[in-house]
């Protein structure tokens, strides 16, 4: 689920700059008329791209349905935003086949508007919520963890941390104004490192087949809780071939956001006429305060209980280095993100806590009252580094069938106190050196206006300080669905 948004580069998951793209147009031919004017039937919205589109405002959404089997895997959760653990997981068990949902994008409903008040000027809107499209639950990745606290790990059915916590604007849930001087939006968004992916990594944060699409750590600069942040202010500006964009997450855990304070900075272009082809880059750099990661931690032998509901804190900076290289039917992608965790500003004192932005209660010290703990010391002995990295390629075989190969790196070097690292598998130490790797490919078939049918695989490994506490370190993830965009 792809959304164009200012600058050639860009995406994300609904944009305020292309909504009434029709109206816009100085001209149209008849057939592009035809195609972009609001559904008049049932039959129109179901063979033509026609939006549902009245007054300026349009309802849209997505729905992705599939079937995925792993060779490692974990039962399938409906409360999860990601449904089934297609990246391989300290739970994911054994082979089983599971219900695929939201393999090539999220499910989602949304609205969205844009009335011009004056020349050049509007008001922009978009309200959108990701759902699950087997339960129609909404997503909610933090309830997910909390419901197999307390459960052994050879038991546990799927669960990640999200930023998508069952608000019914899990999404975005923004208004603002677009003017001649650029987009100015607030509330709930997208943070730029979440729209930056989107764009550039070659799965489009694809569940199924992206490890950056499947967790956060990319997008949320660390944490993917604050891969989108409830109160915020955002800019953009477009200079010519160039552009320039800012964030500020005000507020803190009481307005539903995952941190206290976040800051986020980008400068990027598209250099057009490279070898026949177009490259876009992009910059930015990010702070995050007292950044919120939900997970179920504690004792990690499978059979021993409880595993326990564990916020862990940490004050967070990245800079992220992202390109994308177009050349007729050929797109190359890279990109690389520096991520460095730090102790919180604010730790929390026994005995005290917060409501996450799931609504959960998570405690200092409460591990033997309500089976929560809050982590303020998890970088007290040195900041943990961590690097990721990406490239892949696209191809347009046809104008309705796109080919596309990726590979992804995690590397965390060893950080916090020494300890004995060479104990192997399961059993080496959280703060030891650790890699993940990942490749996949994905064949994706537009066979109608509204609908593809798409298919791929994925292979996930992890080593090292990375592996620790897994029940099995790799997993292969074919998976095979049907989407419906409207």
């Amino acid at each position: 689920m792809i959304f164009g948004v200012a600058g050639a580069a860009y995406a994300s998951d609904a944009s305020a700059d292309d909504i009434m793209a029709a109206k816009a147009a100085p001209a149209v031919t008849a057939k592009a008329a035809a195609q972009k004017a609001t559904c008049g039937s049932i039959e129109d919205f179901v063979v033509t791209d026609c939006p549902l589109t009245w007054n300026g405002i349009t309802v849209y959404g997505t729905i992705d349905a599939g079937l995925s089997w792993r060779s490692h895997g974990a039962p399938f959760n409906g409360t999860s935003a990601v449904g089934v653990d297609y990246l391989v997981q300290k739970y994911s068990n054994r082979s089983r086949w599971d219900p695929g949902p939201n393999g090539l994008s999220q499910s989602n409903i949304g609205i969205k508007g844009k009335e011009p008040f004056a020349e050049g000027w509007a008001f922009i809107f978009d309200l959108q919520a990701g759902f699950d499209p087997y339960s129609l639950q909404l997503a909610n990745g933090p309830h997910s963890v909390a419901q197999n606290a307390g459960v052994p790990l050879t038991s546990q059915e799927t669960n990640s941390d999200s930023s998508r916590a069952g608000q019914f604007y899990n999404s975005v849930g923004y208004l603002g104004v677009s003017s001649p001087y650029g987009t100015l939006t607030v509330f709930r968004q997208n943070s730029l490192t979440l729209d930056a992916v989107f764009a550039y990594d070659p799965m489009g944060a694809s569940y199924a087949f992206s490890p950056i699409g499947w967790q956060g750590i990319t997008c949320g600069v660390g944490n993917t809780e604050t891969c989108r942040f409830s109160t915020s202010l955002k800019y953009r500006l477009d200079i010519g071939q160039y552009r320039v964009a800012a964030l500020w997450q005000f507020g803190g855990y009481d307005l539903n956001n995952a941190a206290t304070g976040a800051y986020q900075l980008q400068v990027g272009g598209d250099f057009a006429n490279l070898a026949g082809g177009t490259l876009s880059l992009d910059a930015i750099g990010s702070y995050v305060q007292n950044a919120v990661a939900i997970a179920t931690a504690g004792n990690t032998l499978p059979l021993v209980l409880p595993q326990v509901l564990t916020a862990t804190l940490s004050d967070n900076t990245s800079v992220m280095l992202v390109g994308k290289y177009s050349n007729g039917p050929v797109k190359l992608f890279a990109g690389y993100e520096y991520i460095r965790y730090a102790p919180p500003s604010n730790p929390f004192a026994a005995g005290t806590g917060f409501n996450d932005i799931a609504g959960d209660f998570v405690c200092a010290g409460c591990a033997a009252i309500n089976n929560t703990n809050i982590n303020n010391t998890a970088f007290s002995a040195g900041d943990k580094q961590f690097h990721v990295f990406w490239t892949g390629v696209k191809y347009a075989v046809t104008d309705k069938l796109d080919l596309t190969g990726a590979y992804y790196h995690y590397d965390q070097p060893a950080f916090g106190a020494p300890v004995d690292c060479s104990v192997g598998g399961s059993a080496t130490p959280a703060t030891c050196h650790g890699t993940m790797n990942a490749v996949s490919f994905a064949a994706d078939w537009q066979f109608a206006k509204k609908f593809d049918a798409y298919a791929g695989v994925m292979f996930s490994r992890v080593n090292g300080g990375l592996a620790n506490g897994f029940l099995n370190r790799n997993s292969i993830a074919p998976t095979a669905g049907l989407r419906f965009r409207f």
